[in-house]
């Protein structure tokens, strides 16, 4: 995965958090609870990023997954429709999530982890099916990936050396 490094300085984002685990390690005092946390943050205009954050208190792992997914942000090619520009299917481990193209007024149609990434990047209209695994943490990295993988027409057409029109039809 290429990370182009996007400047954070001027952007609103907004957080979601998609899961807390408590998770328990069996010490010879008894157990040790700590918390991890899945945060998806986005500004609304094709940046979206997911991070974890891991510690003993809820608050401090939500604050810690948000300063990871705002590391991690990747910017999304939208249409005029804001949708996606073309079908593609994302992976990430065994969890792979198709994500269509919708046309106006159809709205968001994904599955409650895969929602959060479509809603924070700011996409309005998409049809999405998780397939393979159901772990909320790699079916976000998967839409993730998959919406990383787009490109524009216009990016299809300059790697061809052909002209928009050509390439659409």
């Amino acid at each position: 995965m290429k990370h182009d490094i996007i400047d954070t300085t001027n952007m609103e984002l907004t957080e979601k958090v998609v899961s807390i685990k408590r998770v328990t390690k069996v010490v010879k005092g008894g157990r040790n609870f700590r918390f991890t946390a899945l945060v998806v943050v986005g500004d609304g205009q094709g940046h979206v990023g997911a991070g974890l954050g891991k510690a003993a208190e809820i608050p401090e792992a939500i604050r810690k997954g948000k300063e990871d997914a705002t590391k991690n942000l990747v910017t999304v090619a939208l249409d005029e429709n804001n949708s996606v520009t073309h079908d593609f299917l994302g992976k990430f481990g065994s969890a792979t999530v198709l994500l269509k193209k919708a046309p106006e007024g159809t709205g968001i149609i994904a599955g409650g982890p895969a929602r959060s990434v479509c809603e924070l990047a700011g996409i309005k209209n998409i049809r999405t099916k998780s397939l393979g695994s159901n772990n909320k943490q790699n079916v976000v990295l998967a839409t993730i990936a998959g919406l990383q993988a787009l490109k524009s027409p216009e990016e299809v057409a300059r790697l061809r050396g052909k002209s928009v029109e050509e390439i659409i039809g």
